[in-house]
């Protein structure tokens, strides 16, 4: 019989970070939730930081939590959001808390990389989709900037690799962490050293890139003396939380489709390879490192963020909604009345995200959505035809037919945007993992210590572990008939 594994998944994400404890007997994974905390970025001198040292304290309290349970712990993994970093002296010291991607930073960058380096040669030699936020402006911005803070750095590290950092002592990182940065050579897998010399950008700070499923490091004895865990190994796990979440998608064979639905839609396919073509870049699709040497070829759209934002919106001005009742407000809402796209540069920014839905729609002379139910419903529907328009995008660039929707994610469980994804696209959805991202890190754990053979071994223990809601096309027609207001809007 061969002995359970133990397992802890530190999951942080862009509003709140979880921790897992999962047990893998070699067939089946059994897992829960010991600890979850919000993640809320700080705002001061008019930049945007991450609370990293708070942060790193959960997570200390995380494996407490774990060695108070009387669990020995056979690995550790963290994975979080890509693209941010910190910068460290060459003492070790932190030297800036790191900056949040939607700081206002990177404005106007991307334009001063095409001065030197076309559009075009960018997407070349990176694969990566063009976006402010990306590692390589805020790096710009950095050195653009009025502070020696460049001059002072001995490395970079990206968010997973400044706690890996402080646990272990060692300053490396993974490679699905790693190509989000817009910096990595999609071909070679490396740092691609002369495109940032062209840029005037160090590379000497890029920390060496270890393969998915490798040791990061053991518990430095100061750690373990204060959380008990002595020994305790952190994987390089999937440390991009959505590489993570798309090694949990209970999928088979190559005619489906994932959705990693949260903060961020991540709408994409899973290739052997990276597609780098002028109709991959015209459509600003990205190609990031997976699982087991596999690309990501996916698009990022802007997801529950405008719902959380409304929610958020409406909290401030004296009215509280709970998640659950702003579905049920969005339920009773008239149906495909307005549209905008989520993805336009109006909704990036934190503020009044009602305010802005209205003026989307009354900009492209649509119904105007007054209540929370409207505009929460225009928000979701808005999002399920963008997955439409995604998604036929992608089968064109890539002439690989869709037959069935993966959605894993904390946005799984969003019933009314799982039936309106299968309405606008035609495609049956299966929903879940819920915690597919906790669930890849702790699978893709034992997979880097053998205790799996394949990812294909990984998702269908998966497919056996949870369970899964399947949500079938209905009403097609009218989401054909409405497809063209959302182009206008």
């Amino acid at each position: 019989m061969t002995a359970t594994a133990n397992y802890l998944a530190v999951d942080l994400g862009a509003s709140s970070g979880r921790v897992v404890l999962g047990a893998f007997d070699g067939e089946r994974l059994t897992f829960e939730e010991i600890h979850r905390f919000d993640n809320r970025p700080v705002a001061l001198g008019g930049r945007l930081y991450w609370n990293a040292l708070t942060l790193f304290e959960e997570i200390k309290a995380a494996i407490r939590l774990g060695t108070q349970r009387g669990v020995r712990l056979d690995a550790a993994g963290i994975d979080t959001w890509g693209v941010d970093f910190a910068l460290l002296g060459r003492g070790g010291e932190l030297l800036e808390m790191p900056r949040h991607y939607r700081d206002p930073r990177t404005r106007g960058l991307m334009e001063r990389v095409f001065e030197r380096v076309p559009r075009r040669e960018v997407y070349e030699r990176t694969g990566i989709q063009f976006m402010p936020l990306n590692t390589l402006y805020q790096l710009l911005a950095v050195a653009r900037g009025e502070t020696p803070l460049l001059e002072a750095a001995d490395r970079l590290l990206f968010m997973p690799d400044l706690f890996a950092y402080w646990l272990t002592g060692q300053r490396n990182t993974e490679r699905t962490i790693a190509s989000t940065s817009q910096m990595m050579n999609t071909r070679s897998g490396a740092w691609d050293a002369e495109f940032l010399d062209r840029l005037d950008l160090p590379a000497r700070l890029l920390p060496p890139i270890r393969d998915t499923g490798t040791v990061a490091g053991t518990l430095l004895p100061e750690v373990s003396d204060e959380c008990g865990q002595p020994g305790l190994r952190l994987i390089h796990t999937a440390c991009h939380d959505t590489a993570a979440a798309v090694a949990a998608a209970p999928a088979a064979g190559n005619d489906w489709a994932y959705i990693s639905s949260g903060t961020w839609s991540l709408v994409g396919v899973e290739r052997n390879e990276p597609l780098i073509t002028p109709e991959a870049m015209d459509a600003n699709f990205t190609n990031e490192a997976g699982v087991a040497g596999t690309t990501r070829f996916l698009r990022n759209v802007a997801g529950l963020w405008l719902v959380q934002e409304c929610q958020r919106t409406w909290a401030c001005q004296g009215t509280e909604h709970s998640y659950e009742s702003l579905i049920a407000l969005a339920e009773a809402a008239e149906p495909l009345r307005s549209f905008v796209d989520p993805d336009t540069p109006r909704f990036a920014d934190p503020g009044d995200m009602p305010a802005r839905i209205r003026e989307a729609c009354r900009e492209a002379s649509l119904p105007v959505p007054e209540s929370p139910g409207q505009v929460v419903r225009c928000a979701l529907e808005s999002l399920a035809m963008k997955y439409r328009h995604v998604l036929a995008t992608l089968g064109r660039i890539t002439g690989r037919r869709i037959a069935v929707l993966h959605v894993v994610g904390g946005g799984s469980r969003n019933r009314l945007l799982n039936q309106w994804t299968a309405d606008a696209t035609g495609l049956p959805v299966v929903a879940g993992p819920v915690e597919a991202t906790a669930v890849g890190n702790l699978l893709v754990q034992a997979l880097g210590r053998g205790r799996i053979g394949t990812l294909a071994d990984l998702r269908r223990i998966v497919a056996a572990s949870g369970e899964l809601q399947r949500y079938e096309p209905w009403n097609t027609n009218a989401w054909d008939e409405a497809q063209g207001r959302f182009v206008s809007s």
